[in-house]
């Protein structure tokens, strides 16, 4: 079993180094493909009012400008693309700065970013039932992770790697005919804001009450400070999104390639980093065993893609 690698190491490490028919279409489909529609039709109305004063803007100005975030009133929020399919909140367009302030001392430099159109993502971690589930229909490479003695059912699936999380997605999308995917950096980082500017969702601080991590000082435990396992997923509230445990739990796989910080290089649209050697993958979020620094909504941590830990999970999302 080997442990993630924070950002220092692994840069070190690796410089030296047909969609099938869906299974599922339930009657609520033409429905939730309107209300999808209607959604995206409405949200570029609201993203072009909204862009404008921001291209007024010089680009220090837009840097420094607080997030929007293009909300739809009385638009679908919540959804399900099958039974056992995970929950999906939608995560409205939105323009934000990504990375850190030299405050927050990270290796995460500040760009602006904007996220034209809305996107879903899994309300919660991926779960050891959703996994099985996966299993039990022929997919995810038959592969069945320990849980550590922890306890499977609702407790995120652990000991996933980037390419096990990928198959899960092609197996979900094969599954429902939807792209389901992982999220990018940016958009991890956007919904893990939730609208927000401060070190995470929960302001400049954060609290074991708030989430799963190390919050002892010498390393502690278990205890609610220090808990050195996964909890059940939703065990915590919320974010200003409606998604759980994005601080903590488990360390979440991105689709974007490892880069020791961001370039010029780095989209700006919300799309992936997929340029480079693509060998090593990010992962956001933390987890359990992590201290709050590493739980920063702009906190970066990097993994070689074949490889996990019994703190390494995933969360998915869908285009819509």
């Amino acid at each position: 079993m080997t442990v993630r690698r924070p950002i220092a190491i692994i840069a070190c490490t690796m410089i030296a180094s047909l969609a099938a028919t869906p299974s599922y279409a339930g009657p609520a489909q033409p429905k939730l493909e309107a209300q999808i529609a209607a959604l995206k039709a409405k949200t570029v109305a609201r993203a072009a009012a909204g862009r404008t004063p921001l291209e007024a803007l010089t680009p220090p100005q837009r840097l420094a400008a607080p997030p929007v975030v293009w909300r739809v009133p009385g638009a679908l929020t919540q959804f399900k693309d099958c039974a056992t399919c995970p929950q999906m909140v939608v995560i409205p367009a939105g323009e934000f700065t990504m990375g850190s302030p030299p405050s927050e001392q990270g290796a995460e430099t500040q760009h602006r970013v904007t996220i034209a159109s809305p996107f879903a993502v899994g309300k919660f971690e991926i779960t050891f039932d959703e996994w099985g589930a996966c299993v039990k229909d022929g997919g995810c490479d038959g592969y069945r992770p320990d849980d550590q003695s922890w306890g499977r059912g609702k407790r995120p699936v652990i000991d996933i790697s980037w390419e096990k999380a990928k198959a899960y997605v092609s197996w979900l999308g094969r599954k429902t005919g939807k792209p389901y995917r992982l999220l990018s950096e940016a958009e991890w980082e956007f919904a893990a804001r939730a609208g927000t500017t401060t070190a995470f969702s929960t302001g400049g601080s954060l609290s074991p009450r708030a989430a799963n991590y190390d919050g002892s000082e010498d390393g502690s435990g278990p205890s609610e400070v220090n808990r050195k396992k996964t909890m059940p997923v939703g065990s915590f509230p919320a974010n200003g999104f409606g998604l759980h445990d994005m601080h903590g739990n488990v360390a979440e796989w991105v689709e974007d390639c490892w880069h020791d910080d961001y370039t010029a290089a780095a989209p700006t649209d919300g799309s992936a980093w997929v340029e480079g050697n693509c060998g090593g993958r990010v992962m956001r979020g933390g987890s359990w065993e992590d201290s709050a620094v590493e739980l920063r909504s702009a906190a970066r941590l990097g993994e070689f893609k074949d490889q996990s830990s019994y703190a390494d999970g995933f969360r998915i999302a869908r285009g819509l």
